[in-house]
This record gives C-alpha cells, sequence and structure tokens, in this order.
C-alpha cells in the first residue's frame, strides 16, 4: 500500500475494535491469525467431470480486489438428522448430475444424427409427381359387349388425383379419420402416439399392439416402403417385399418416423396428402381414391358425396374386410363413424351429417356384380398371362358378355331352386347363353353366381353328356344322306365288346318299340335305335363329326359312345349345339372381341373364337335342326318349351342320374343347363327332361323378353314314297264287232289260203 493512503477500515477491525484495541484505540497485543492466501482448486477430471464436474471452487483473499467473491456467510452447524439426510441424499444428487449430464449429451448427438437421417432422406426423395402411382404390376378393365365396364382385375389405379381435384368431402373425410391433427404437426405427432398407446392399454393390449398413432405422413412413409423400390433380383417375390415394406417393429417404427419428417421438410402437406390418396389401397383390387370411387361407385373421386366420401375414407382402416363388396352393412356402419368424425371436427353440420347417415352410399350396379363373376375369371384364363395376371400395362378388355342376359340367367337359377328344389339342397347347376357364332352372352358356373376366383362348373367341370350327344350321332347320319325319316328297328339287341363281354343297351324305359323313324328315336331318346345307328355309320365317323363341332375331350371308343359316354364340360357341348344352329360350321366359344392398352388406340388383340370350318352340310344341320325341334314340342324336352317362340333342344341324363342336362337353342341364342352335385351324387329324381328343361326354359323366356319371335332355321324332311307295287291286270270287256270280223277272216283263210 502506499505511503499517505489510508487505509479503509476492514469489517474485522470494527468486529475486534472494542475487544482488540486500548483505551486510547491502539491496537492490542493479541494480533489477528493471517488469513491463508486465496487459492484456486479444480475437481478432478474423470466421468465426474464429463457428467457434471468442471466447476471452479474456492475465493480470493480478503484483502484482493477486482471481483473476487466475498467470504461465504458462516453456516450454522448441521444437526445430526440433517448431516444423515445429507449423507443418504448425496448418492442420489450423483446420480441426477450423472444421468442429466448423459442425458443432454446423448440427446443433443441424437439430434444430430437425426437431422443428418433427415438430410439424407431428403436429399434422395424424387418430386412428388414421381409417387403418385407405386403399383408393380398392372390392371386389367373388362367392358360388355355395349362397352359398359363390368368387371376388374389386378391392381386398379383409376388415374392421378390431387387434393385440389377430389372432392372436398373426401380430403376432410380422410383428415378426420385418419390423422385430426394433419396441418399442425412435423410428419410425427407425440401427443397421437401418446394417445394410441394409453387406448392400446385401456384395451388390453401392448403399448404398440393395435392403434399405432402414426400420422398420414408416416402412413405415406410405409406406402412408399421408406423410398425402397421393389427389384426382382433382390427379393424372393413381391410379397416378400411387401411384407418387409409393413413390418410393425420399434425399429421400423423409428426409421418410418425419420423419413416422415424427410417428406415434411420436401413437400408441402397437399402434395402428401396427394402421394396418400393415390398410393392407399381401398379393397376390391383398388389402389387410389380415383380407382375405388370408380370401383364402388361408378363416378369420379371427384363426384363423391360425402356418403360415399365417408365409406370410402373408412376403408383405410382394413380395406379388404370393410370392402363394401364384401359386406355393404359393414363398410355403411363404419361410414356413419366417419360422418360423426367429421361433424366433431366441424367438417359437416349436424343436419349434413344425420342427411348422410339416413342415405347411406350403395354399390354401383357393376360394383354389385361381384367384378363380373364367373366370365371374368374365364376371360382371364383365355387371355396370355402377360395381358392377364401378369401384366405390367393398363389393359382394357371389350368382351362378349349382356348384362341384361347375365341377369337373366342368375334370375332363373335362383327362381327355380328357390320354387322346385326342397331346402337346403347341395345340388349344382351351370348355365351358358352364347350367340350361334359361339360369342358368350352369360354365364353361370354356381349357384352363387356373385363371386370369382371360384371352380366354375360351366368350364371347368367335365361330366358324361348322357343322351345330349345323341344329336352328332344323327348329324352324321344325315350327312351320310339318311333321313329323319328312315326306319329303325327298336327291339333287343346285344353286342360283343372286346375285353368286357356281352353289352346289351336298354331304353330308359326298359321297353322296345319296334320300327321307329330316326326322328322319333332322337324325339323319345331311344338308346337302342342311337346304338345301332352310330354302328352303322361308323363310331370313327361319329368321333370324326363330334370332334369337329368341339366335343373333342377324350371321347369313348367303344359303342357306348353313342349314349353319352364320354365327358364334356358345359361350355363346349353348348358350342356344339351352336354349330348346329348356325347351319353346320364348329364355333370356338369366346369372351373377347378386343383388347387394348390405355392410351393406345391400337388394338393389341381380336376375337378369341368364333366361326370354324364346316362340319356337316347345310341340309344335314336343318333336317337336325327339325329333329330337335320334335324333341322340345313332343317329345322328352317338352318342359322347355316356350310360349310363342320356336325351340330344339335335347335333354341328357347320365348312368343312376349323376348328371342331368338340357342344352337346346331358338333362332336367336343358344343354351346350355347343367345339374348335379360335385361329388357325383346321383340326383333324386331328377332328368334332363325335369329341372334342367325348367331352368333352360326360365332362362330363354327371360333372354328373349322383348324381342319378336323368328322361325328356326329348320327343314321338315320330304315324306319317303313307299316301293311301287304290282298293279293287276284289268279284264277288258270284249268288243263283238271286232272279234266277229277276225272270226270269218279265219274262216276264209282256211277255205281259200293265204
Amino acid at each position: 500500500m502506499a505511503q499517505g493512503t489510508r487505509r479503509r477500515p476492514l469489517v474485522a477491525d470494527k468486529r475486534y475494535a472494542t475487544a482488540g484495541r486500548g483505551t486510547q484505540g491502539k491496537p492490542s497485543a493479541r494480533k489477528a491469525k493471517p488469513r491463508p492466501k486465496s487459492t484456486t482448486t479444480r475437481r478432478k477430471s474423470g466421468w465426474f467431470g464429463l457428467f457434471g464436474g468442471g466447476r471452479k471452487t474456492g475465493g480470493r483473499a480478503g484483502g484482493g480486489g477486482g471481483g473476487g467473491r466475498g467470504p461465504r456467510k458462516p453456516q450454522k452447524p448441521k444437526t445430526l438428522l440433517g448431516r444423515l439426510l445429507a449423507l443418504i441424499l448425496a448418492p442420489f444428487r450423483w446420480a441426477f448430475r450423472l444421468a442429466w449430464g448423459f442425458t443432454w449429451r446423448v440427446g443433443m448427438i441424437s439430434t444430430a444424427l437425426v437431422a443428418l437421417a433427415v438430410g439424407y432422406h431428403y436429399m434422395k426423395l424424387p418430386d412428388a409427381s414421381a409417387l403418385l402411382d407405386g403399383r408393380a404390376r398392372g390392371s386389367v378393365t373388362l367392358t360388355d359387349r355395349n362397352g359398359e365396364v363390368f368387371a376388374w382385375r389386378g391392381d386398379q389405379f383409376g388415374g392421378v388425383v390431387t387434393s385440389d381435384t377430389v372432392s372436398p368431402f373426401l380430403k376432410n373425410a380422410i383428415v378426420a379419420t385418419e390423422d385430426k391433427r394433419f396441418y399442425r404437426h412435423f410428419g410425427v405427432s407425440p401427443r397421437g402416439v401418446a394417445s394410441a398407446v394409453r387406448i392400446n392399454l385401456r384395451e388390453g393390449r401392448g403399448p404398440l399392439s393395435g392403434h399405432g398413432g402414426s400420422t398420414i405422413t408416416q402412413q405415406t412413409a410405409k406406402l412408399l416402403c421408406l423410398g425402397v423400390v421393389y427389384d426382382p433380383t433382390e427379393w424372393e417375390s413381391e410379397r416378400a417385399y411387401e411384407r418387409d415394406c409393413r413390418q410393425g417393429s420399434l425399429w421400423r417404427k423409428a426409421k418410418e418416423a425419420i423419413f416422415a419428417m424427410a417428406m415434411e421438410a420436401k413437400y408441402t402437406k397437399d402434395e402428401i396428402l396427394s402421394i396418400y390418396m393415390n398410393r392407399a389401397y381401398l379393397g376390391g383390387g383398388a389402389y387410389g381414391a380415383e380407382a375405388a370411387a370408380q370401383r364402388y361407385f361408378g363416378k369420379s373421386a371427384n363426384q363423391v358425396d360425402a356418403a360415399e366420401a365417408a365409406m370410402l375414407a373408412g376403408l383405410l382402416t382394413a380395406p379388404s374386410t370393410l370392402a363394401p363388396t364384401n359386406n355393404l352393412q359393414r363398410s355403411q356402419d363404419r361410414a356413419a363413424t366417419v360422418l360423426r368424425l367429421m361433424q366433431e371436427q366441424g367438417y359437416l353440420t349436424t343436419a349434413e351429417m344425420r342427411s348422410a347417415q339416413n342415405s347411406p352410399a350403395v354399390l354401383s350396379e357393376a360394383a354389385a356384380a361381384r367384378a363380373g363373376g364367373y366370365f371374368a375369371d374365364w376371360v382371364m384364363d383365355t387371355i396370355p398371362d402377360f395381358f392377364g395376371s401378369e401384366t405390367t400395362e393398363d389393359v382394357v378388355i371389350r368382351t362378349t358378355i349382356d348384362q341384361r342376359l347375365q341377369r337373366a340367367a342368375e334370375d332363373a337359377l335362383n327362381h327355380v331352386f328357390d320354387t322346385k328344389v326342397r331346402k337346403g339342397s347341395k345340388a349344382q347347376a351351370a348355365i351358358v347363353v352364347m350367340s350361334a357364332d359361339g360369342a358368350v352372352r352369360a354365364m353361370v358356373g354356381g349357384r352363387k353366381s356373385r363371386v370369382s376366383g371360384v371352380f366354375n362348373r360351366a368350364t371347368q367341370a367335365k361330366r358324361q353328356t348322357g343322351s345330349a350327344f345323341k344329336p352328332f350321332v344323327y348329324a352324321t347320319a344325315l350327312e351320310l344322306g339318311y333321313s329323319p325319316l328312315d326306319r329303325v328297328l327298336d327291339a333287343q339287341y346285344c353286342l360283343d365288346v372286346p375285353g368286357s363281354g356281352q353289352w346289351c343297351p336298354k331304353n330308359y324305359t326298359r321297353k322296345f318299340y319296334g320300327e321307329v323313324t330316326l326322328a322319333r328315336a332322337l324325339r323319345d331318346s331311344l338308346n337302342i335305335p342311337a346304338v345301332k345307328v352310330s354302328e352303322a355309320v361308323g363310331r370313327d365317323l361319329v368321333r370324326r363329326v363330334a370332334g369337329d363341332f368341339g366335343l373333342d375331350s377324350e371321347l369313348a371308343a367303344g359303342p357306348a359312345l353313342a349314349l353319352g359316354a364320354s365327358e364334356s364340360t358345359l361350355i363346349d357341348m353348348t358350342g356344339a349345339y351352336a354349330g348346329i344352329l348356325n347351319g353346320g360350321s364348329s364355333v370356338t366359344p369366346y369372351g373377347v372381341t378386343e383388347l387394348t392398352l390405355i392410351g393406345d388406340n391400337t388394338p393389341m388383340m381380336g376375337a378369341s373364337g368364333g366361326l370354324g370350318e364346316r362340319v356337316i352340310q347345310t341340309k344335314a344341320a336343318r333336317e337336325l335342326i327339325w329333329m330337335m325341334e320334335q324333341v322340345v314340342s313332343q317329345g322328352s324336352g317338352r318342359r322347355a318349351q316356350i310360349p310363342g317362340w320356336q325351340a330344339a333342344g335335347k335333354t341328357g341324363t347320365t348312368q343312376a342320374a349323376r348328371d342331368a342336362w338340357f342344352v337346346g337353342f331358338t333362332a336367336d341364342y343358344v343354351a346350355g343347363v347343367w345339374m348335379g352335385y360335385d361329388d357325383n351324387t346321383p340326383l333324386s329324381g331328377v332328368t334332363g327332361g325335369g329341372l334342367p328343361a325348367d331352368i333352360w326354359r326360365e332362362v330363354m323366356v327371360r333372354v328373349h323378353d322383348g324381342l319378336t319371335p323368328k322361325p328356326l332355321p329348320m327343314i321338315a324332311p320330304k315324306p319317303i314314297a313307299p316301293p311301287p307295287q304290282p298293279q293287276p291286270r284289268r279284264r277288258q270287256r270284249p268288243n263283238v264287232g271286232q272279234e266277229l270280223g277276225r272270226a270269218v277272216d279265219g274262216l276264209l283263210r282256211d277255205i281259200f289260203g293265204n
């Protein structure tokens, strides 16, 4: 301290002023103990220093200036209890400091890593327009003969929609149902996750089981498979790829959240919503809002009303289960819940909600038909796989089906089974209706008509044809010059069959009818005359004629060929009868008339069948039609008569009545009906002239409703003239004048000579 400068009294000087100074104010002889110099100590480095240590302690000397801390206030001595509590809490304070230090450092590192991951995905994300159609395969759209859509196959994509072009009802319904805070979060909603965990625990599930709390952005990230594109060389199958994309592990959820945040940074909310609406699967093979709206309601996604929008949004939870084509009532119930959510969130007024709930959405006519049923399945089987089940393009197939005739066939089958078949019967039936050129107009492959992907009895079931085969025996005879009025003896008849012994056919009635015409033999379905005619013209020739008409499925080699011992499908039998109607030319049944790619007007494929080569002469075909008309008007098929129409056909019943047939035609359409059990159980009291003929009549009455009756193209045979009989010579009355002249001439020759 400089000389002459008066030192400020210290607190200590004042404290000891009385006790340390004499009466004269001088310091006492007792000197204060010098204060140790200020020292600064640093805690030891190490784990403690890393997680919250490193703080300096200590202070400056009492005389130091310059901003040092003053002396600490003396603390009261701790009690024993205080020391004990401090000792107990010390480990906890240390653990807290350790945890806090660890947490904020790990948090900062994690945040940095997340930011890097988000940035990485951000850089790899393409433009939003490139993510709208995510199908790996194409679709097939089927139209009827009039160009109306009636069925879909494959991954259907109706076209790109955006949040601006779809109906506002649909946009609001999706947000209200899937993510009501969509426009307020950054891709992940902690509040939504917490709510989902609470619901899962309340319902007795694990915290991450059931409700996931995923935002629309996270769901979109999952639909994009977190940016991983399907590569056939890397994945065992597309199914395996999709299964990996749908994983629900905790690690997968974390990656999904990172990808979602990258999307939020890259795209606008409306772009994310547009991707979601185009990529989401909505059941029935429909991907995206446009395809689903067309699939279920026959209209564009920008035209759906509140009830329809609610139904579409409701499918997002469980598209296959809630699809209205599977269970319309369940889908409508789910839509009612969506409408309530829209009202609660202000998208609908109470009146609008109630109006929509009271008038729920219903399926379009095509959707109600369950995607084309048996016919659509058959068509898909007849086209090449690269245009069908394995197509990578969007294909449009124009078909031959007539939806009015399809409904007629379905209604007729249901009517007969409801009114004439005992309840609980498991008997099955199939129907095919076609034009004379083989174009299939209607097909029913079983009693459950509005199904797809199931066994089709019209095209897949090979059954014995029975007497329905006999027209081809007589077609062969007529082609060789026989007349429908030629006669054959119906009497006891036996043949020696090599390897089987003697075989004696019997008539269904177990009676013999003597000499009968070919026309009557067919009319009454007599077995013995059919076998005799087949043997007379030659079995090989009968097989050839039947095969040329389309019945070439391993025809029997023995004499039972004439009685329908061979097997055939209903569609082939109906096609063979169509060949008779068209004048004797074979036909190939077909269902496709044209196949094109969407965006390309040039057909890739034309008709898949139609008229073929001539099998028998037109005259023979016309005579056979006359014979078959007798079956319906006078014979075993009388129950198939159609009021006001000429009809021709033939019944068929196999051994033990395991199969019953009726196949026939009018001038406009050919139809075939089969009835039986899938397990070959014999029918009880059913023949081809019974229930199958009833079904055929009900089908054809509905098919011909509103049409003008036309005569069958048939020729009645000319009566066969009986063989000439010798005529007895008539005795003439003698002429008296002539006799007298001849007598006189003779007398004169005797007298005078010549």
